[in-house]
């Protein structure tokens, strides 16, 4: 069997098992070859890298982080479509607008909101860092947040 990177017209990628490269152009030509997330038939091979076996006595020890990453699932290499471009580009504004007159407050982002929420502290707009269980608490004591659309590099780590 030989696997192929392929991607459909609508730009969507995805894998092919096939015999052989002529059983892939085969049942190309009869249109049994079709995209599992939009049914386009226009299919082609996608670029892959190649597969390089390493030597039998040589043993690679990935990161952890590279051993328990998710597969990544929807990606696609096609032009973005001019209207989510501009929609993702108004986002970006939005937030930049949103956060001119925040404070970031990093890692104390949850004590700094739960003591504005209780009145231990004056009001004011902050943003920072907060693990899902930290917001997920914040929520259920009725304290209103809400995730930034895109990621927030501390102002330290700016250059």
């Amino acid at each position: 069997m030989i696997v192929f990177d392929l991607a459909c017209a609508n730009g969507h990628r995805f894998e092919g098992w096939f015999a052989s490269s002529e059983d892939f152009a085969q049942q190309k030509d009869r249109d049994l070859v079709a995209c599992p997330q939009c049914d386009c038939i226009d299919v082609e091979k996608a670029p892959m890298a190649p597969a390089v076996p390493r030597k039998g006595n040589r043993s690679v020890e990935r990161p952890l982080a590279a051993r328990q990453a998710p597969p990544v699932q929807g990606v696609s290499n096609a032009p973005m479509p001019p209207e989510v471009a501009q929609a993702l580009a108004k986002l970006a504004e939005v937030q930049a607008r949103a956060l001119k007159d925040s404070t970031w407050v990093g890692k104390k982002f949850a004590d700094d909101a739960r003591a504005m929420h209780y009145g231990e502290q004056d009001a004011a707009p902050i943003h920072g860092e907060a693990t899902p269980a930290e917001a997920q608490r914040l929520l259920d004591e009725g304290i209103e947040i809400a995730p930034l659309p895109f990621p927030v590099a501390p102002p330290k780590a700016l250059n």
